[in-house]
């Protein structure tokens, strides 16, 4: 299915993102530049794992050692000195492809339960490696003397500053993947969820083709793991934990696996409901599960899928 963006409700989403930080300083608010940040940061994130379960059919469980990889390597290199952002949120990327690319190399042998399984059992291994990792701050993990560098005269300490760098990068990433599901790898991945014995039959490399979608998305996930390194100016073994796959996995079916904007969506409700029940209630997780079950049950497609109801 080709994906196509309306040009005139995209611009308006774009233009209302840029000037995002300037309305909340106006108003003084500037706590919600930094939410934004994270939003932002976990939309990528939730949209990279999107990239497997709603367009590649690959139900992960071990996405979180991605972004911890990526956030670790970047902490590590602000903490060494080498402080650009520009080196190291792609290096953070280049963690989290290399990571996947080892363990999809194992992985995608498997299907079903035993694929989600085996990247549950991937992603816990790496969790307790770097917990027993003295050098990587064991329990306490790292933190950051400062953000990374932007260059060009900009402040890393200013949360606006910070906000649109991730802006632009999010915006980029965005466009590509949406370029990617269009192009032929893209359309292959998708043929291969919906019948891999076919596929292959007809000659298609099926284990190369999910070996390249899972690389991709583990690059995204790495790459947002070194952005929220340098959001939080901390990084822990929490990052790589199981739940934090769960929970990536409840904003991608909240958004709607499958649509393009469904891990966006998703990521923008989860974070944004969390933070208006933890105003009003202690049973946060109870509001969260509500929400949740709401959406299961009156739009099975995602939010993504609801908007595009109301739409018609």
């Amino acid at each position: 299915m080709h994906i196509r963006l309306h040009p005139l409700p995209t611009l308006l989403l774009v233009a209302g993102l840029a000037v995002l930080p300037v309305v909340l300083t106006a108003v003084d608010q500037p706590f919600y530049i930094v939410l934004a940040s994270r939003v932002l940061i976990y939309a990528l994130i939730a949209s990279s794992l999107n990239l497997l379960i709603g367009y590649g059919g690959m139900v992960s469980l071990g996405h979180a050692c991605f972004i911890g990889a990526g956030a670790y390597t970047a902490a590590v290199m602000v903490r060494a000195g080498a402080d650009i952002a520009w080196l190291t949120w792609p290096a953070a990327a280049l963690a989290g492809a290399a990571l996947a690319a080892m363990i999809g190399v194992v992985a995608l042998r498997t299907r079903g339960v035993y694929f989600i399984m085996i990247t549950l059992a991937f992603a816990q291994m790496a969790y307790y490696v770097v917990v027993s990792l003295r050098v990587l701050g064991g329990d306490d993990g790292l933190t950051l003397p400062h953000r990374a560098r932007y260059g060009f005269g900009l402040d890393p300490g200013s949360d606006t500053v910070f906000y649109w760098a991730v802006l632009v990068v999010v915006l980029l990433l965005m466009t590509g993947m949406r370029q990617l599901l269009n192009a032929p790898l893209g359309r292959a991945l998708q043929a291969i969820r919906d019948n891999d014995t076919r596929m292959e039959a007809i000659g298609f490399p099926v284990f190369r083709i999910q070996l390249a979608g899972f690389v991709i998305a583990g690059a995204a996930a790495g790459l947002g793991g070194g952005m929220l390194a340098d959001l939080n100016q901390q990084v822990s073994p929490s990052l790589l934990h199981w739940t934090q796959s769960g929970t990536l996995m409840v904003m991608v079916i909240l958004g709607g696996a499958g649509r393009f904007l469904g891990g966006v969506l998703g990521a923008a409700a989860l974070l944004l409901a969390q933070e208006l029940f933890s105003d009003v209630t202690t049973h946060t997780a109870l509001g969260i599960g509500l929400v949740l079950l709401a959406v299961v049950l009156f739009a099975p497609a995602g939010l993504a899928g609801l908007w595009r109801q109301v739409a018609r």
